[in-house]
């Protein structure tokens, strides 16, 4: 592979990598993204199956929100938003209840709490607080921060959760949706800025090492196993939070020389999730059928007590597949002491315990469909959080250093949107603009 020269380095082709490739599209400088992977998209990864209605997810799937950004690149692939259904079911005593008001009683308890003003704590000991608070609403809010945060609670900012559980993002009027025809759709209206002549993509290329003084950034790494070279004035580092904490000499580290000081802090400040998803087809959607149709408009099935906590339908479409999600320490231990195969007995045990009186859900399988986001090496973990006392470390992580490094992602989205595909879009565009506005090294202007 021969040495490459270019104005503006991306490095990852993911949701912030190319928003910040669509921004620049248009700069008329001359723009490489350089990715690990052998495809575009990061931690969006949809698979299409033959006979099966829906997508296989085995990356983001929802949006949360009103979520501007992803509307409109949706809107620019003449797709639309599908809203989800909100039903509940908890698996209690063996048997499966609709669930309780649980999420209402909880932002209820965050907004009467004054304490975390003065003082952040970690989301065990805010709910410890909570004295209005039930045992069954504690262990539902648990849960909750370990799946819908993938956070450990012992350690997690009760500070960061309660301002996004009552934010806009979970109020009354936010839509729980997902793209039509999955989040793939995204990938093809933000690509379509690769085919401007001053876009290069260079993918299955592992960065190895980032060389950086003030105005000059260089990278080398492997492409297809061999030796590349590239080389900039400055450079959009857009890798996954997980792998920045990294140890530099841990295997899949990326060596950045100087070191990354000035991001030491922000990066204590965070933690990158892990989560197991698992999707289970099935020959029916049989779920849909049993106590007499009782379960035919559930979205959600929950076991608290199990490794697998949730379990959702696909509704409003019909379709025989039930994803199983794990995050937190649940799938922290899960992916460092289960194989594959042992998942998916997992994830069937607990759908036996809900359904097994009247059927035999192993029977039912048809194909599994997995993905460990904490051993994928140009991931590890699926999406951060705030650790305690980390309130400023998003901005911090997000901030460029000596107009020479850029940064984006969802770990330093600082707009409210942090951890979605919302969040990384909105931080590539943010820092494109960063780099937009860098007259001192384009004295002639960006067109």
């Amino acid at each position: 592979m021969q040495d490459s020269d270019c104005d503006v380095l991306i490095v990852g082709a993911g949701a912030a990598g190319l928003a910040a490739a669509c921004e620049l599209a248009d700069s008329g400088r001359q723009v490489l993204i350089i990715e690990a992977r052998d495809r575009l998209g990061g931690r969006i990864w949809t698979r299409q199956e033959p006979g099966l209605a829906v997508p296989i997810e085995y990356g983001a799937e929802f949006i949360h929100g009103h979520a501007p950004a992803t509307i409109a690149v949706l809107q620019r692939a003449g797709k639309t938003a599908i809203e989800s259904t909100d039903t509940h079911f908890r698996l209690k005593d063996g048997e499966l209840a609709a669930r309780n008001d649980f999420f209402h009683e909880v932002q209820q308890a965050m907004r009467e709490n004054s304490e975390l003003a003065a003082n952040d704590l970690s989301f065990d000991a805010f709910l410890a607080q909570c004295k209005s608070l039930s045992p069954e609403s504690r262990q539902y809010a648990r849960m909750m921060a370990e799946g819908f945060d993938a956070a450990d609670t012992s350690r997690a900012s009760a500070r960061a959760i309660v301002e996004e559980w009552t934010g806009d993002m979970l109020n009354d009027d936010a839509p729980q949706s997902r793209p039509q025809d999955g989040y793939a759709a995204l990938l093809a209206p933000l690509a379509s800025s690769l085919q401007h002549e001053n876009m290069h993509l260079q993918m299955q290329s592992i960065v190895q090492e980032v060389r950086w003084s003030k105005g000059s950034v260089e990278v080398e790494g492997t492409f297809i196993g061999s030796p590349f070279r590239a080389s900039a004035r400055c450079a959009i580092i857009t890798l996954p939070l997980g792998v920045l904490q990294l140890r530099p000499d841990a295997p899949g580290a990326v060596r950045f020389s100087p070191a990354l000081e000035t991001k030491r802090k922000a990066l204590q400040g965070l933690a990158s999730g892990p989560v197991i998803k698992l999707m289970l087809r099935f020959a029916s959607a049989f779920w849909e059928k049993l106590d007499d149709g009782r379960y035919l408009n559930a979205a959600f099935f929950h076991a608290p007590s199990d490794d697998f906590q949730t379990f959702w339908t696909q509704l409003p479409a019909r379709a025989p597949l039930l994803v199983a999600w794990a995050g937190g320490p649940r799938a922290e231990r899960m992916s460092a002491t289960l194989a594959a195969e042992d998942i998916v007995r997992d994830a069937l045990a607990t759908l036996q315990n809900m359904f097994g009186k009247n059927c035999d859900v192993t029977q039912e399988l048809q194909a599994a469909y997995h993905h460990d986001w904490q051993q994928d090496s140009f991931a590890r973990g699926a999406y951060s959080y705030v650790m305690v006392g980390g309130d400023d470390a998003r901005g911090e992580l997000a901030t460029p250093i000596d107009n020479t490094l850029f940064f984006a992602g969802e770990a330093t989205d600082n707009e409210g949107e942090t951890a979605t595909v919302t969040g990384a879009l909105q931080s590539g565009t943010r820092a494109a603009r960063e780099v937009l506005a860098l007259a001192s090294f384009f004295p002639e202007g960006l067109r």
